[in-house]
């Protein structure tokens, strides 16, 4: 395999890992950076999310991530569609470092497309396919809002 046209660059988070997630991805020929290249060891234990996601953003990056947590912050939330970034996270965090890979790996032609035009927002991977996720919970005035109906499948 090799990286699809069509997929941008990835930026891989530090709640996959620093060694064996990012490598099992290029072994497969995807072209990635982490978040301790982009920063530093030790630096990127300090990186906020808000600041990667906007830099990953800004590069074009898409994101791969171990958890959806970003649906529920403000500040991130903003970063994600402001920065039109394309995120994607795995539906269950209890996964090997060769199974979390596997999941990236085995929907690389769905987050391919899910990729294409102005699909900016966060999809949850897991073995039936993308489902995109709505960027809802409390908002600065804490109260919940995001919209109800199905999300769409990618396949």
């Amino acid at each position: 395999m090799s990286h699809l046209a069509g997929l941008p660059d990835l930026f891989i988070d530090r709640s996959l890992g620093r060694i064996q997630v990012p490598h099992i991805l290029r072994a497969a020929g995807l072209r990635l950076t982490t978040l301790a290249e982009r920063y530093g060891v030790p630096a990127d234990e300090t990186v906020s999310d808000v600041t990667w996601l906007s830099e990953a953003g800004q590069r074009g990056e898409a994101v791969f991530m171990k958890d959806a947590r970003v649906r529920y912050n403000p500040a991130e939330k903003q970063a994600v569609h402001e920065y039109r970034v394309k995120a994607f996270c795995l539906a269950r965090q209890s996964l090997t470092a060769t199974a979390m890979a596997q999941l990236f790996l085995d929907n690389i032609e769905a987050i391919t497309s899910a990729c294409q035009g102005r699909n900016e927002g966060l999809f949850v991977v897991t073995n039936a396919g993308l489902r995109r996720v709505t960027l809802s919970g409390p908002n600065k005035d804490g109260v919940r809002r995001g919209n109800r109906r199905r999300p769409a499948r990618f396949r």
